[in-house]
């Protein structure tokens, strides 16, 4: 069987303020809205605007993240994978859907609503968990999206930084 690849990569702005809950085991579960936009020209050469929402939801650290610091109109960095759940309408009986992106990664962009950095509170990254519930995150060693950033206690970037 060839491997398959369920990934998704948003950067947009909540909707509204992130919902957290905690099942009874004491675990955070946090659903949020996305939007993201796109820009495009119709027939006629007009610029039109298209908004697509997006629900995710994050577990455990990141969703104590994402109710800490995430509030209606902050831009976020998301990485997930789309998951499909399926239930029996109580008063139809008819088949529902729903598709929601699960979150692995975030790092918040943009000004925080109290003044913090881009960066604030995501941690220095080892503890974080993953959204499916073990082990650390990608983003925690690799890719370093959870990991301390350098400009937090570096000298300013100049362009002999720059390696292009």
């Amino acid at each position: 069987m060839s491997k398959s690849v369920n990934k998704v990569i948003l950067i947009g702005n909540l909707g509204k303020d992130p919902e957290v809950k905690y099942t009874p085991s004491g675990m955070a579960v946090a659903k949020f809205s996305l939007a993201t936009n796109d820009r495009f020209k119709d027939k006629e050469g007009n610029w039109q605007d298209r908004t697509e929402w997006h629900n995710l939801v994050a577990f455990q650290r990141t969703a104590e993240i994402v109710g800490e610091y995430l509030k209606k109109g902050r831009t976020v960095y998301i990485e997930g994978k789309l998951q499909t759940s399926s239930w029996d309408d109580k008063e139809t009986g008819a088949k529902k859907y729903k598709t929601e992106i699960i979150v692995n990664e975030l790092v918040l962009l943009g000004g925080g609503q109290r003044g913090d950095n881009a960066n604030a509170g995501t941690g220095g990254g080892s503890d974080h968990e993953s959204a499916t519930g073990g082990g650390r995150s990608k983003g925690a060693s690799a890719g370093g999206s959870m990991d301390q950033r350098p400009h937090e206690s570096a000298a300013e970037i100049t362009d002999e930084d720059i390696p292009f």
